[in-house]
């Protein structure tokens, strides 16, 4: 199959289950077409096992095992997405909650990642399953960024206060980013045949992390710079089509985080660029753009992530641990979230069910099922991406369709 076959299938298959979604179930985009993806999934895998349409299941697992979900989504539609999504923040907004997603991204990362190692590391030694302490942490690490792009929608929809989503969505952007250096650190340790020290450790960090935030920055103020000689909306959107696409493939090879340069690129050009450096028309055109082109990337992702039920290797004691995973990740979010919030409490006023909301509506995606597909083959690479595939379905599914109801009645209290 062609690279325009395979796209022309994917557009097809999303458009028409966003038509299904839109017209019949009335659910977020995003959480709509995957849960559809996943029953035609379970529909195809009991088609195979009764027999009735030979050969269909092979073929569509054939397709879906031609895309590389990890280079599509941590070296494609990545950048792309985070750029999206940071293009819409407010510098003011973000600077007024600063501290707290500064903390939630970093302690409140590492936090999760060591918790859920922790005690996966004791649960699948009871299971009698058994992984290495350094496995444990890397699915701590790829299961701790969050995923707003469907809890954001609703929290639009209920009225939920400002402040509240840019919590929500400035820890997402950043989180992302620190959770990626924290897995490739961790991945490191994994795969190399030599004990790093904690000065190696700390110094990839800086470069991965600091690294992607300036060269975000620079690649933002040049693409700036452009901006301010041009009034033509067609030339300008090409510019910051050229910038996401092009910076994030130059910070890639040089082995800085991209997520973090697109975030930071992203919240430049949403800011200084579109207050300096774009016309009003410009400005409508730059966005309507992006929010196209973040609904069909969304659709597309949400997709294949219900389409890879196909491509997981089912193992019972797999999907028990997957099971047990739910609330081991659900009790580190809420340590997470609870200590930034607890310590930020001497400074300034939080809302009675900001820990509520933060913590259930941290929601996994398609990062940390990408993550779990770049880990090179082994059992613990099987067990790790059952276990996350687990978590994630349940995320979206069932977090993210009951988190209006509690912010609804956390409004009304």
């Amino acid at each position: 199959m062609t690279t325009l076959d395979l796209i022309a299938w994917l557009m097809f298959i999303t458009a028409g289950f966003s038509y299904i979604n839109h017209r019949f179930l009335k659910f977020p985009t995003s959480i709509g077409v995957m849960a559809i993806a996943l029953v035609f999934s379970l529909m195809l895998i009991a088609l195979a096992e009764l027999k009735w349409i030979p050969g269909l299941e092979d073929s569509a697992r054939a397709l879906l095992e031609s895309i590389d979900f990890n280079q599509l989504v941590l070296h494609g539609i990545l950048g792309a997405l985070l750029f999206a999504a940071s293009l819409h923040i407010n510098l003011e907004d973000l600077a007024k909650e600063k501290w707290t997603i500064t903390l939630l991204a970093s302690v409140g990362v590492v936090l999760s990642t060591t918790l859920v190692a922790g005690l996966m590391y004791f649960v699948l030694g009871w299971l009698g399953i058994g992984m290495p302490f350094i496995y444990c942490l890397l699915f701590g690490a790829l299961i701790s960024p969050t995923d707003p792009i469907a809890v954001l929608g609703i929290l639009k929809n209920v009225g939920a206060p400002k402040a509240l989503e840019t919590k929500i969505a400035g820890e997402s952007l950043f989180n992302d980013g620190v959770a990626v250096v924290i897995f490739i650190v961790l991945l490191d340790i994994a795969t190399s045949h030599h004990e790093p020290s904690a000065l190696s450790i700390t110094l990839l960090f800086l470069k991965e992390a600091g690294g992607g935030a300036l060269f975000g920055l620079a690649a933002g103020y040049g693409a700036y710079l452009l901006l301010r000689t041009v009034d033509d909306y067609k030339v300008e959107v090409l510019i910051t089509l050229a910038l996401v696409f092009a910076s994030y493939a130059a910070a890639d090879a040089m082995h800085i985080s991209a997520p973090i340069a697109a975030v930071v690129a992203g919240l430049l050009i949403g800011n200084h660029g579109r207050k300096l450096a774009m016309s009003g028309k410009t400005t409508e055109h730059v966005d309507m753009f992006w929010e196209l082109v973040d609904e069909i990337l969304n659709g597309i992702l949400f997709v294949l992530l219900g389409f890879e039920l196909l491509i997981v290797t089912f193992n019972l004691s797999s999907f028990k641990a997957g099971l047990i995973a739910i609330p081991v990740v659900l009790l580190a979010r809420f340590i997470g979230v609870s200590l930034p919030i607890g310590l930020m409490k001497f400074k300034r006023e939080f809302s009675p069910n900001a820990i509520k909301v933060l913590t259930w509506g941290g929601l996994r995606g398609g990062i940390s099922v990408a993550l779990a597909l770049s880990l090179p083959a082994s059992p613990e690479r099987e067990l790790i991406l059952m276990m996350t595939y687990v978590v994630v379905v349940f995320s979206i599914l069932v977090q993210g369709l009951t988190i209006g109801k509690l912010v609804q009645r956390g409004l009304e209290n």
